[in-house]
């Protein structure tokens, strides 16, 4: 990024910079999202509710992987976001260096550790002797190309909140772009099945990872690759942690939030339950990668604006950024609640999956506009600095709640008991993060007089 352009995170109009931000990161987000939705519809259409099934088994292991990809990738870039409002561009370059090196490390030691293990690991996620292959063929491959996909969400990470959230855009769509051509011709051509979806990931993404290589290859911007900043750095490691335990901390409980979700729904509805929460799982995943296409928008502003001590924008961006990822919120409940069998068999015909579908999709939606204001908030937290909250706040509405509520109601209500935790959970984790929000809100307005 160039400075002329970072000093514009300090004087332009909130609005049009939380448009000129988010907009493109919405896009990369739903481009991003599409991945999994593509996949999961070709999936089912080609082989089947089963394999709809087996597909979902992979959620646990994939947001375990995701968790360790945004430990590195979101704390860097929210150090590089701080660092460029302190004008302090050497340090901006080193944290990139690092994230580098963490990624490729992080990666390869998650595939080291559980590609031995994988059919152990499946089974205990909840996986039967009929969903079981679907699962590992996929899995095989994408752990395979797992250091790939930390380097390209990493490095992505870094392209956005350094000042280029159009470039970060493109460079996801044109890997979305890749991918779907890839697993249209590797399932309905060649017949891969299941593994054609994998190598379409994989694949895309690494040619994706080439064009970012080349982009950070540029020595005309105050961001790039150079030898002497590959190379460990003990601060900046400890602060891309700190920052980053947020989010992994988050996708580390939704990993286990969803083996736990699998193992009541194979007890109390079978395989085809556990494919309806596939189902369901990804159409909320749209609208949550919306939300967080917003958050990652308002990051590089807030992370700017606060390291500037210019508080009274800081507020500017939190309060439209709440407006939208409610406003978000509130259309993906009027969509579930309206039009729950419609989407259900975009995924597939299978008529007693859709009827489990339908039923989870009411039930799940029925209060996701406050969780609208609850994942902005939480990545407020994390935007200027204050990763305990951030931390506290993730794992009250994934952890703290949600398991108790996910061991107990489903013994006394069934697979009923399963929905009804999720919004359960974001009712009352929703309400602690009122009270945050208003005690953080008044620390800013006090700095900024």
């Amino acid at each position: 990024m160039s400075e002329d352009k970072s000093l514009l995170l300090e004087r332009d109009d909130i609005g049009c910079l939380l448009r000129r931000y988010a907009f493109p990161a919405i896009i990369a987000m739903i481009a991003s999202s599409l991945y999994n939705i593509i996949d999961s519809i070709f999936i089912g259409q080609k082989l089947g509710a089963l394999a709809i099934s087996g597909l979902a088994l992979t959620f646990p292991l994939m947001n375990l992987s995701a968790a360790f990809g945004t430990l590195v990738g979101v704390g860097g870039a929210t150090l590089v976001s701080i660092s460029l409002g302190r004008k302090d561009h050497n340090y901006a370059r080193n944290v990139l260096g690092n994230v580098v090196i963490l990624s490729i490390i992080i990666g390869s030691l998650f595939t080291l550790f559980t590609l031995p293990f994988l059919d152990d690991i499946l089974y205990f996620f909840g996986g039967s002797d009929q969903t079981i292959k679907y699962a590992s063929d996929f899995m095989v491959i994408i752990l395979f190309g797992n250091i790939i996909t930390h380097l390209f969400f990493g490095l992505n990470a870094i392209v956005r909140s350094s000042g280029n959230p159009q470039l970060a855009m493109l460079v996801t769509i044109f890997s979305v772009g890749i991918n779907i051509i890839l697993v249209s011709i590797f399932i309905f051509v060649f017949e891969w099945g299941i593994a054609g979806a994998a190598w379409a990931t994989v694949i895309s993404q690494f040619i994706s990872l080439i064009w970012l290589i080349i982009i950070y290859m540029k020595r005309n911007k105050v961001i790039y690759f150079s030898r002497e900043i590959f190379h460990f750095n003990g601060k900046i490691i400890f602060d891309i942690f700190s920052i980053g335990l947020s989010p992994f901390l988050m996708n580390a409980a939704a990993c286990f939030v969803v083996v736990l979700i699998n193992y009541s729904l194979q007890k109390f509805g079978g395989d085809l339950a556990i494919g309806a929460y596939g189902i369901i799982n990804r159409v909320a995943f749209i609208f949550v990668m919306i939300v967080l296409g917003i958050t990652q928008g308002m990051q590089p502003i807030v992370g700017y604006n606060y390291g500037a001590k210019h508080y009274d924008r800081v507020l500017q961006t939190y309060y439209k950024a709440v407006k939208w990822g409610v406003l978000v919120m509130l259309i993906a409940f009027a969509a579930v609640e309206l039009f729950p069998k419609a989407i259900s068999m975009a995924f597939t015909t299978d008529h007693e999956l859709v009827d489990i579908a339908i039923k989870g999709f009411r039930i799940v939606f029925i209060v996701y506009p406050i969780a609208g204001f609850q994942i902005v908030s939480s990545n407020f937290f994390q935007s200027i600095g204050k990763a305990r909250k951030s931390i506290f706040l993730s794992l009250t509405r994934q952890v703290i709640l949600l398991i108790p509520l996910l061991i107990i109601l489903p013994n006394f209500l069934g697979i009923k008991g399963v929905w009804m935790a999720m919004p359960i959970s974001d009712i009352v984790s929703t309400i602690i993060t009122t009270f945050l929000v208003i005690a953080q809100v008044k620390q800013l307005k006090a700095l900024a007089n």
